[in-house]
């Protein structure tokens, strides 16, 4: 994985070690008084490449407090982004030391010893000489020490203090001159964007910028953040720079006269279709960088996992994990699971003591019996083929519990999985407890302890979860992506920051969700039992007004006429599901549970959204038919006797952004 986009560039000490951070207990570390004090409060670092070169001030590994009370309280406060090169230079004229200090100076082909002379503040630039003695380090052959000297001459010999790494020195008078260079390094390294000046409004820049950046930084440091929302994130970034840049090109090669013509037009339209990229890639930057939506906005994670397929020899094996075996234990296994007459076949068998090794050694069509016992798992199960996990006896007695740091903890790929009779415990996690990222996974009779999320049914994926128990999840027990399929059958889904979210992003080019959920208990979840993800659009707000106005109560009608009710769409059922729900009816089960006509009506109106927005889309190609049978594909397919209760925000919410 490339280097967190968050992390600030190494000075010329990466070539040393980063031994020390800057803790103080009276906020000196962006306070005015330090120079009262005798003695430097910072840490040095010693280089390891030229001996000859003096240390500097080891400032580059600061704590989030120390940078987050600089930027608020010092150096940026209230301020617009049109203002922050302003309101910068007047916190450097106040602390940074103008002339009698010594640096490195630090470009990517060379590193040389520099004293400044003089600093002008407004450019946040300093001007500087080569030092006495001269010393310098070259990376790069070509690159001579007359070329430097012709590279300082035609700067004028003004650097950028970004480039420029305090030398140590112990008596404390530069710690403010080292902490405020490294304040402005790292904000225009990891803070600032090239567009945010054109981004005015009422809000203060240090809001709605600088904190949630901030904190996505820190919080990619310390590993809070899965690796492929990392990834998603700098390649946004990389994608918005480039977009930008073309913008700009386009916009500056405009002629400022009014003269109508053929290539201004031209330039007008891509000028415009660039715009539009560039406010779609800094939305979907901002749902990242803001810690309630980061995990609302979700990311399509890249999973390297081939499928083996079949034995070469055309074989499956059946596998038993186990501790330890006894003979008893052995009788049992073969009288229930392993003897010919209740398979119908002889069966080819391989013992495993550890799970994970197990899984691993599947191929297409195997099976893996796992004995009672408690399984510690360091690893992740990556499960790339049609294979079924079977718990032999109830999930209480068969706990495979997560240890580690790591993002995943059960992957799936694989076009028809099985879990059954598990419990999964997790620990010290990043992602979900279960990601479905391809094919179809049905999870039966399973225990699910989360820690992070809970299962992730991602875009064309499938879920069948039957007759489980899933809780403990700080995020939602199930997340389901635009383009899946999921059927929650006799579930309990409780003790989560949300039962269940759906993710429906009207400015996707993906099909809706289609979900099934019937008979399930969702219960004591922090937020919502249900909650719908999706973006404000204009009509919401007209929508809100005229039934404020009107008193209107009705159910929401869909795109073929027919209202939002239960079994409305019950002849597209899930083969797997028809029968079960007939048994429902037959019992009185389908009865109306409160809840239930609510998600369908939200559900169904979202899907009226959908609709016209890919009628539009095909309408700007030129397509002016689109067939309605595949426009108006409701987003739920049957939701009936679910209970919901005693959630705090109550039973169903739509969450708008």
């Amino acid at each position: 994985m490339a280097e967190p986009r968050g992390e600030a560039a190494a000075p010329p000490s990466a070539r040393a070690g980063k031994a020390g951070l800057l803790q103080e207990d009276n906020d000196s570390c962006s306070g005015y008084g330090s120079r009262d004090k005798p003695g430097s409060a910072l840490g040095r670092t010693v280089p390891d490449g030229n001996v000859l070169f003096p240390d500097i001030f080891h400032t580059d590994r600061l704590l989030f407090y120390e940078r987050f009370k600089a930027y608020q309280d010092y150096i940026l406060a209230d301020c617009k982004a049109s203002e922050v090169k302003e309101f910068t230079a007047e916190y450097l004229e106040k602390v940074l030391e103008p002339s009698g200090w010594q640096a490195i100076w630090h470009t990517n082909v060379f590193e040389v010893v520099v004293e400044v002379v003089d600093v002008e503040y407004s450019s946040l630039k300093a001007v500087v000489q080569f030092s006495e003695p001269f010393l310098c380090e070259l990376r790069d052959s070509t690159f001579t020490l007359e070329c430097m000297q012709e590279l300082l001459e035609l700067k004028e010999r003004r650097i950028p203090l970004q480039e420029l790494w305090v030398v140590y020195d112990e008596s404390g008078e530069f710690d403010q001159t080292a902490l405020a260079i490294e304040h402005v390094r790292f904000f225009y390294q990891c803070i600032w964007r090239t567009w945010d000046e054109e981004e005015e409004d009422d809000f203060d820049y240090f809001v709605r910028c600088v904190e949630p950046r901030l904190r996505l930084h820190y919080d990619i440091l310390e590993h809070r953040v899965p690796s492929g929302l990392v990834a998603d994130y700098q390649n946004l970034l990389s994608q918005c720079e480039e977009v930008y840049r073309r913008f700009l090109n386009v916009r500056n090669s405009i002629p400022s006269s009014d003269l109508d013509s053929e290539v201004e037009n031209v330039s007008m339209v891509e000028g415009l279709k660039l715009y539009e990229e560039i406010e779609h890639l800094k939305q979907k930057l901002k749902l990242i960088e803001n810690p309630l939506l980061r995990y609302v906005f979700g990311y399509q994670k890249y999973s390297g996992l081939q499928a083996k397929g079949l034995r070469p020899a055309g074989t499956r094996i059946t596998h038993v994990v186990s501790s330890t075996m006894t003979t008893s234990l052995l009788q049992a296994l073969t009288r229930d699971k392993l003897c010919p007459e209740s398979c119908g076949k002889e069966l080819e068998i391989q013992f495993h003591s550890d799970l994970l090794t197990a899984v691993n050694a599947c191929y297409e069509g195997d099976r893996v019996i796992i004995c009672p016992g408690h399984y510690v798992v360091y690893g992740v199960f990556c499960i790339a083929d049609s294979v079924e996990l079977e718990g032999y006896g109830l999930p209480d007695d068969i706990v495979i519990e997560k240890r580690g740091k790591g993002d995943n903890f059960v992957d799936c790929t694989g076009a028809n999985i099985r879990i059954s009779s598990l419990k999964l415990v997790q620990h010290d996690a990043v992602e979900g407890i279960l990601n479905v990222h391809h094919g179809k996974t049905t999870l039966e009779n399973c225990v699910l302890q989360c820690e992070t999320t809970g299962i992730t049914v991602r875009t064309s994926a499938e879920l069948l979860m039957k007759k489980s128990d899933l809780y403990g999840a700080k995020g939602a027990g199930v997340e389901i992506y635009p383009g899946s399929t999921c059927t929650l059958l006799d579930n309990g889904i409780h003790h989560c920051k949300e039962g269940i979210l759906i993710k429906n992003f009207l400015d996707e080019h993906y099909d809706i969700p289609k979900i099934t959920m019937v008979n399930n208990m969702i219960h004591n979840n922090e937020g919502y039992g249900v909650v719908l993800v999706r973006p404000m659009m204009p009509s919401d707000a007209k929508d809100a007004s005229a039934d404020r106005t009107k008193g209107n109560t009705q159910p929401v009608q869909l795109g073929d006429g027919t209202s939002c009710v239960e079994g409305s769409r019950q002849e597209e059922l899930p083969e797997c599901v028809t029968g079960e729900l007939k048994l429902y009816e037959q019992a009185g089960i389908a009865e109306q549970v409160e809840g239930n006509d609510e998600i369908a009506n939200e559900l169904g109106a979202t899907s009226v959204k959908k609709s016209q927005m890919q009628k539009k889309r095909l309408s700007e190609l030129g397509i002016t038919e689109a067939d309605d049978n595949l426009m108006s594909q409701e987003m739920f397919v049957y939701i009936v006797g679910n209970q919901f209760k005693w959630n705090g925000k109550g039973s169903f919410g739509t969450f708008l952004f």
